[in-house]
């Protein structure tokens, strides 16, 4: 364990930081699978609506480098990919 107060504190930081970042990648994971159950239930208007929240939860993810951009892009392309192929 850090003896310095500057590094007990950067270590604080560090935790804190994590904490927060898990939340955030957390929150994308849950909105990418609110889509997917929207696709899957069949209700093209409750997906359309879903896959745009979604969307800004990714770019707003991305914005803070939390998730890097080709991995925001790849995941929003999938779900558009997905909505596009309902019936």
């Amino acid at each position: 364990m850090a003896n310095i107060k500057s590094a007990k504190k950067r270590a604080h930081q560090a935790i804190e930081r994590r904490n927060h970042n898990m939340s955030l990648r957390t929150a994308v994971r849950t909105a990418i699978k609110n889509v997917v159950k929207a696709v899957a239930a069949g209700n093209k208007d409750a997906a359309a609506k879903t896959m745009r929240e979604s969307q800004r939860i990714i770019d707003r993810v991305v914005a803070k480098g939390i998730l890097h951009r080709n991995a925001g892009d790849r995941h929003k392309s999938r779900l558009a990919h997905a909505l596009k192929g309902m019936k």
